[in-house]
């Protein structure tokens, strides 16, 4: 429990490396998609069976090693599953996946699991997505929490329920840092100057921009993303940032070659319970929640058989022995009651990892910091044109 790792290891959320941006590129080919018809969407689920297998792709350190919860869901269910941690990155993926569905054909997985961004944009605008039939997901109306069951970028969750969510705020380390930090101005103060560390991601660093600058990246404009540019591009030429980090930023945190960086918090709270001097916030001006979202693709072999798969993750028993392997933050709030309760019979190590999870706003952030959190900016091909350059421009050069 209390060794750092994580999912993100591998996480870009927009596809930094050449590869990724050229599978991404040929990718947003396709004619958008009208939104789906009640009777169309019906008129499918009435025609599915269950089938007694499903295939699920996902990210890495997403599971328990044991597969305990897959097991459990294929106790009770008799469905087999195949697992496969075969997503690396948003834009790679998409890139692979798009002509495939764009010829018809089924990428042979039932479920999906993609991080709110452009490439998931694309696959629901393009049609790729099967709309989900909710009638058959009694746990995941039951038991997720209000902020989950209507996101921006699905409104009334048409296509998706979310896995797994993190926030990105700041991370600093108290042994060189000793003022609380509170402000995301914090990152732009030319007292911590070449020791404060940015992500290179497009889409989170210009959020940042863009809250530093007091627009909401959720419906900003052209406008906004320019005068963003224009703080971010201040920053750096003033030589306050050491570097553009991708994930390994929380290194340099711990290490203190950086003092101060944009973080995401499940990183934050693992290097927490190893007991390494590093805080996490979440700006006062707000900070980014993303999330990593189920999915089923079109042409999955296994429709019903995924969308049971879907809700048997929403039990709030199965959703807490996920989350306390993930450390992320869980979409069901109810696990927060059950790692206490755990807590209560656990002893040594588990019983303090479990309480320190149990407490953490890290993995159940407060009312008051959900109220600060903004998603990414929904972008359509044209806008990625302007927007990543804005942004890439600064972080690549």
């Amino acid at each position: 429990m209390t060794q750092p790792r994580t999912r993100r290891d591998v996480f870009r959320m927009a596809g930094l490396s050449a590869a990724g941006l050229a599978l991404a590129a040929c990718g947003v080919q396709g004619k958008k998609a009208a939104p789906p018809k009640a009777d169309a969407v019906q008129d499918y689920w009435s025609k599915q069976t269950k089938h007694g297998k499903v295939v699920f792709a996902n990210w890495p350190e997403y599971m328990p090693e044991d597969k305990a919860p897959l097991e459990k869901f294929k106790q009770a269910t008799g469905i087999s599953y195949e697992y496969k941690e075969v997503i690396q990155e948003n834009a790679e993926f998409f890139g692979k996946a798009e002509p495939v569905l764009r010829a018809g054909q089924s990428l042979g997985y039932d479920i999906v699991v993609m991080t709110n961004g452009v490439q998931l944009q694309h696959m629901i605008d393009l049609g790729y997505v099967v709309p989900l039939d909710h009638s058959k997901l009694p746990n995941f109306a039951a038991n997720a929490g209000e902020k989950y069951k209507n996101r921006s970028y699905d409104p009334g969750n048409v296509y998706t329920v979310p896995f797994a969510s993190g926030v990105t705020g700041i991370a600093y380390n108290t042994k060189y840092v000793k003022d609380d930090i509170t402000s995301i101005e914090a990152l732009f103060d030319p007292k911590y100057k070449g020791r404060v560390g940015m992500m290179a991601d497009a889409q989170e660093i210009g959020n940042f921009g863009m809250i530093a600058t007091g627009a909401n990246p959720e419906n900003s404009t052209e406008a906004d993303w320019k005068k963003a540019g224009e703080k971010l591009k201040a920053q750096r030429d003033a030589g306050i940032v050491r570097k553009y980090y991708d994930q390994s930023y929380i290194d340099a945190v711990s290490k203190g070659d950086i003092w101060l960086s944009m973080a995401w918090s499940g990183d934050v709270f693992q290097r927490q319970l190893a007991g390494e001097p590093v805080k996490f916030v979440v700006p006062q001006e707000g900070g980014t929640i993303w999330t990593d979202n189920m999915l089923i693709p079109k042409g999955a072999a296994n429709p019903v058989d995924a969308l049971m798969l879907m809700d048997f993750l929403y039990q709030p028993a199965i959703a807490a022995e996920l989350d306390e392997f993930i450390q992320y933050v869980t979409p069901v709030p109810s696990v927060q009651d059950l790692l206490k309760e755990k807590a209560k019979t656990a002893t040594g190590a588990d019983k303090k990892s479990l309480e320190a999870m149990a407490e953490s706003p890290l993995m159940f952030p407060s009312e008051a910091d959900y109220a600060k959190l903004h998603s990414y900016t929904r972008l359509t091909t044209q806008q990625e044109q302007v927007f990543n350059p804005i942004f890439q421009s600064i972080t690549q050069a």
